[in-house]
């Protein structure tokens, strides 16, 4: 359903981002972003003079090379279009988040390698979609894991401390849902037996 017609209105900006998740012949995975924005207006640049509508401002790559314990074995950066001549000066700085686990605490360990000067903050802000999309590539990897420790906990009876992380995340996975009481059955509540009342 599309959104609801909108005012009378004149487009400035535009950014767009394309982050795609492959699988490697030698196993690994590569996440690659793509950012782009663009002005639907002329303006000057101080380093690069008049920049056109449509002709990019920012024009950044960032690839991830995750393992399947979702392991940063190698990152790289590279900038096709900037602001400023510095700004491609960042782009080595991203190779810091190798050893980065994706996962809790992903966003502070960004920050802490490549945070304020050492790095670019449009890359900076893509690194956590790009996250998102590590687990989305790595899918069907975790959806086989999660259905062995499921029968494991059905069979077993013995239920894990904690819910599944993704409990609680939204509304599809609210831990009433049905969505959340079907892909984790042993978090259903007990049935009440109505009879013996």
């Amino acid at each position: 359903m599309p959104l609801s017609p909108p005012a009378p209105r004149e487009m400035l900006h535009r950014r767009a981002i394309d982050i795609r998740g492959w699988r490697r012949e030698d196993g690994l995975f590569d996440i690659e972003a793509y950012l782009e924005d663009t002005k639907a207006y002329p303006f000057e640049n101080e380093d690069r003079g008049t920049i056109t509508p449509g002709e990019p401002l920012h024009g950044l790559w960032l690839r991830l090379t995750v393992n399947e314990e979702m392991v940063i074995i190698a990152a790289e950066a590279a900038s096709d279009h900037t602001p400023y001549t510095v700004c491609p000066g960042a782009a080595p700085n991203f190779a810091r988040l190798a050893g980065l686990k994706v996962g809790p605490g992903f966003n502070r360990a960004v920050v802490e390698r490549v945070g304020g000067i050492l790095g670019c903050t449009h890359l900076r802000e893509v690194l956590g979609q790009m996250a998102t999309v590590v687990f989305q590539t790595l899918y069907p990897l975790r959806a086989a894991e999660e259905q062995a420790e499921t029968a494991r906990i059905l069979a077993t009876g013995q239920r894990p401390a904690r819910p599944p992380a993704m409990v609680g995340t939204c509304i599809a996975y609210a831990p009433d849902s049905p969505v959340t009481q079907a892909r984790w059955p042993w978090l259903r509540p007990p049935a009440t037996d109505q009879a013996a009342e």
